[in-house]
């Protein structure tokens, strides 16, 4: 059922998605005041998205009019993080005889389903990519969604022509999709990992990498050879998990895509949070104390932090100075630049300052450059070399 978005003033929506949610009707109406619970836009303004974690609705849940009730996509589930291995994983799995570990890969989080009939692309914040969906079209057997409309794929976009998160370290011409969960509609239930690999395996479709199971006593020592070899070839780490989904998984990363992230994060130091790069070299300083290394790893460790932090800065606060505008370079490639065209009114809608260069024919698509304007990074680093305190 497709309404014309009035839901906020609708009294009777107010009450049944209240029912639904199991809120009372004032705070669902507190949620639509605030943007908590928000319409998405032009076509998909019908489909609602939580733009905060409420309760235990995560953000970027999806939520829709279906029949007389309505169906929900639920968001990412939060993945804590283990700062060091040996005692996390004894406590937080404590009962289990195996962990099952996984790549955790570097891209694009994304859900894919069938809403309406239609297949759709779901970001992280709950927002429809027109590219991404786009992509999943062409690339996903999509005789998966007729035969199990009630499932949700949780996957990671990956590849060079991923606009948001581009990396040529897996060997991927242009984007794949790289499924790493398959989750209930409405109730957000996990399969068991041993029936996400058999369903995926019918449909061909890409999964992360399995390093199977680990006898929990011994997996400490597993996952940390695990991560230093991902590591030298600039992956990002592992997620770790109950075979039977149950229990929540944990997630660990190297110290490459550690520096890698903080590498990014100064090029655009006044757009990212502080928050952002302090975690990050939290995590330096309980690995190198977990892995027990000696001076010369640690001298070594702190060269790559320190190289991270410094050369972006030092090549920002330059380009700047020389009078260069500092941008993030992304790439698209498309079969139908309506695609393109879509996608570049997308991130004008999400306050995305960019710059689509002319399209280049590549066969039978289109490549398309991407120039993502940090505008805060550019205006304060200006202002500071004219004179202005800090």
């Amino acid at each position: 059922m497709i309404r014309e978005g009035n839901e906020e003033t609708d009294p009777e929506f107010i009450a049944r998605l209240a029912s639904y949610l199991g809120f009372d009707e004032k705070r669902v109406k507190r949620l639509f005041e605030k943007n908590y619970l928000a319409r998405n836009w032009g076509k998909y303004e019908h489909l609602l998205r939580f733009d905060k974690e409420i309760s235990h609705i995560e953000r970027g849940t999806v939520l829709y009019e279906k029949d007389s009730s309505f169906e929900i996509i639920m968001g990412f589930p939060k993945i804590r993080r283990a700062m060091v291995l040996n005692p996390t994983l004894k406590r937080h799995f404590s009962g289990l005889e195996k962990v099952a570990v996984e790549e955790k890969m570097n891209g694009y989080n994304v859900r894919i389903a069938i809403v309406e009939e239609q297949i759709l692309a779901i970001t992280r914040s709950g927002y429809i990519c027109p590219y991404t969906t786009q992509k999943a079209k062409e690339k996903l057997d999509l005789r998966f969604f007729d035969d199990f409309p009630e499932l949700v794929l949780y996957g990671e976009m990956v590849g060079p022509d991923n606009p948001y998160v581009s990396k040529e370290i897996y060997g991927i011409e242009s984007v794949a999709f790289y499924i790493f969960d398959i989750r209930e509609k409405n109730t957000g239930k996990p399969l068991p990992i041993s029936r996400r690999h058999e369903i995926l395996k019918k449909y061909d479709f890409s999964q992360v990498r399995s390093f199977n199971e680990i006898p929990l006593e011994t997996a400490a020592e597993e996952i940390g050879k695990i991560v230093r070899e991902l590591g030298e070839k600039e992956h990002e780490g592992v997620i770790i998990k109950d075979p039977e989904m149950v229990l929540s998984p944990l997630k660990y990363t190297s110290s490459q895509s550690n520096c890698s992230d903080l590498r990014h994060a100064f090029k655009f130091y006044n757009e990212t949070g502080r928050d952002f790069m302090l975690s990050r070299i939290v995590r330096e300083g309980f690995q190198t104390v977990e892995w027990n290394e000696n001076e010369i790893e640690f001298e070594n460790r702190c060269m790559q932090l320190g190289e991270s932090i410094l050369d972006s800065l030092r090549k920002s606060i330059r380009s700047v100075k020389d009078g260069q505008r500092l941008y993030e370079e992304a790439r698209i490639r498309v079969r139908d630049l309506k695609t393109a065209a879509d996608f570049e009114e997308y991130l004008k809608r999400l306050g995305v300052d960019t710059i689509f260069e002319e399209p280049q024919s590549v066969g039978e698509e289109y490549l398309i450059i991407i120039k993502k304007i940090n505008k805060s990074t550019n205006d304060k680093t200006q202002a500071i070399w004219q004179g202005e305190p800090w």
